[in-house]
């Protein structure tokens, strides 16, 4: 692959790696668990930014490719993830190290999102990035009013999770 590529993607994964962060920390329960997720679906948006054609906007395609590794992942409830290599030093790289002290409030809306299915997470996490309808239907592939019903559902189901 060119150069020019390797530092448009550099350059776009600086800018959105906390949407991955946010992903990881939804599917994983601990730091190590969170690191090699993050690297599985840093490589795989790796693998498949030469098809990236800017349709759409990166960080919906990020959510799509970032969604679907997580949910294969842990669907497969694999520990033993195969990586190649990439070099962040070649391209100065550096690792923003996420933060683990969140507020309590925080950790208990993590923790109600954790007893919901792979679809119900990634439609909540859209949700809370202030995604539209529109982009988290075309993210999750499923009609816009799928995704507004879903989501109501979904808000009932955590407000009698956290408020039993």
């Amino acid at each position: 692959m060119n150069s020019s590529l390797e530092q448009s993607f550099v350059s776009q994964l600086k800018e959105h790696q906390n949407i991955i962060h946010k992903i990881c920390r939804l599917y994983t329960s601990d730091e190590d668990a969170h690191k090699d997720l993050f690297q599985e679906i840093t490589i795989q948006l790796w693998k498949a930014f030469p098809q990236f054609r800017g349709e759409a906007k990166f960080t919906t395609w990020a959510y799509r490719v970032a969604l679907n590794t997580a949910i294969t992942l842990y669907r497969k409830k694999t520990k033993s993830i195969n990586t190649i290599e990439f070099d962040s030093k070649l391209h100065r790289f550096t690792h923003d190290e996420y933060n683990y002290e969140e507020e309590e409030q925080i950790k208990l809306l993590y923790k109600a999102v954790h007893q919901l299915n792979d679809i119900e997470k990634a439609l909540v996490f859209m949700y809370l990035e202030d995604k539209d309808y529109t982009e988290i239907a075309e993210t999750l592939g499923i009609s816009e009013v799928n995704a507004r019903v879903k989501m109501n559902r979904i808000k009932g189901k955590l407000k009698r999770i956290v408020n039993p």
